[in-house]
């Protein structure tokens, strides 16, 4: 493997931000980590990583940032190598302008016609690079050109090399028969011509492949269930996404559509939510719920297996618009009931950001309740089964 050095643009006491989603630029984690270790005293910022990341050193800066999650840095997180800031999606671009704002991003790139694109997500790169912020990046000859955006300044880039390396490839394990009776449910709340946010993940393929009306997708996460719907005849429109994820049939089908925009656009709740657009069903999944109707999607217990992303965004627009705020989940896992007395993590989704919740067993529709009414109707659906 070509080792792109990135010596000349890491400087000491810098603060570097990472491409994040499944085009992260994995050739350059190594190079990057060795940079920051030979320069000293360089801060990181990660976003959503979805995929491995054993190139990546959190020791060799002097702080890891993460403002998502995901798999790729879920290690380090739990060892205490990188601190997980809180934060909804829609307010990265805030922090990134302020108090965690990087003196470089490292991307990966994409040529086109005019110029150089974004990879596999727009997510919050372009701000970044509108602010100022100058980019050291690989390009990639393996990534779809599916940027919506403008070709990137020239002069803001510095371009390290070349690598035949595509998006990371996340495939999808089969919905099991839990997830296939939730996707029913949750398919008879969607109308057609409505506008859809839905997740990644075995669920989320579940709900995608239930539908059976003409949609529109309108969501952070573009998942390869979306080629599924196209293939139907359902898709209404391209869809608008911050991010792909998926295996090569997605970045394949991918390619040449102008799908991806910056976070800005993707999670602002008064475009998600206007008046006069189709309405917005938020599908959003949950680690567990509690009976007053709060969802955390961050981990259970020590574990950090979620991440907070744009689950309050939607949640906050499908609940603000004329659409619905969906959380979708199995009544139990590993045997242990998913509603709960008390959360095991801080609250991800205010109850009263949470429309309708619907399981295997069924739908509780919590719209128009108070707090008592809204209790009752989560213990009826979870059958008086409470963890605790």
């Amino acid at each position: 493997m070509v080792d792109f050095s990135l010596d000349d643009v890491v400087r000491p006491g810098s603060r570097v931000a990472l491409a994040d989603g499944c085009g992260t630029p994995t050739v350059l984690q190594g190079p990057l980590s060795r940079a920051a270790a030979r320069a000293g005293d360089v801060r990181l910022v990660l976003g959503w990583m979805p995929a491995p990341t054993p190139d990546l050193d959190p020791t060799a800066f002097a702080d890891v940032r993460v403002l998502m999650g995901g798999p790729g840095v879920r290690s380090m997180v739990e060892a205490g190598d990188a601190h997980v800031v809180p934060c909804r999606l829609s307010a990265v671009p805030t922090l990134l302008a302020g108090v965690l704002k990087p003196d470089l991003l490292v991307a990966t790139l994409v040529r086109g016609p005019r110029g150089l694109h974004l990879g596999a997500e727009a997510s919050y790169m372009r701000g970044l690079i509108e602010a100022g912020v100058p980019v050291a990046g690989v390009v990639s000859t393996a990534t779809p050109l599916a940027d919506a955006g403008d070709p990137l300044p020239a002069d803001a880039i510095t371009v390290l090399g070349e690598t035949d390396e595509g998006p990371a490839e996340i495939p999808t394990p089969p919905p099991t028969p839990a997830d296939e009776a939730i996707a029913r449910n949750v398919a008879a709340l969607v109308p057609e011509g409505a506008r859809v946010q839905v997740g990644p993940g075995r669920l989320a393929q579940a709900m995608v492949a239930a539908l059976e009306v003409p949609v529109r997708i309108d969501s952070g996460l573009l998942p390869e269930p979306v080629v599924d719907l196209d293939q139907k005849g359902l898709l209404l429109d391209d869809p608008m996404c911050a991010y792909l994820i998926g295996t090569r049939r997605l970045y394949d089908w991918a390619d040449g559509r102008r799908l991806l925009h910056p976070i800005e656009v993707t999670h602002d709740v008064g475009r998600l939510s206007a008046a006069g657009e189709p309405p917005l069903i938020g599908l959003n999944a949950a680690l567990e719920i509690d009976v007053d109707g709060q969802v955390n999607v961050e981990g259970l217990g020590r574990s950090a297996a979620g991440m907070i992303g744009g689950h309050p965004d939607f949640a906050a627009a499908g609940v603000r618009g004329p659409g619905l705020s969906v959380i979708a989940l199995a009544s139990a896992h590993k045997d242990r009931p998913t509603l709960v007395e008390r959360l095991s993590r801080p609250v991800t989704t205010a109850s009263h950001d949470v429309d309708v919740v619907v399981t295997e067993r069924g739908t509780a529709d919590l719209r128009g309740l108070d707090r008592a009414e809204r209790r009752a109707a989560l213990l009826d659906l979870w059958d008086g089964r409470v963890a605790g």
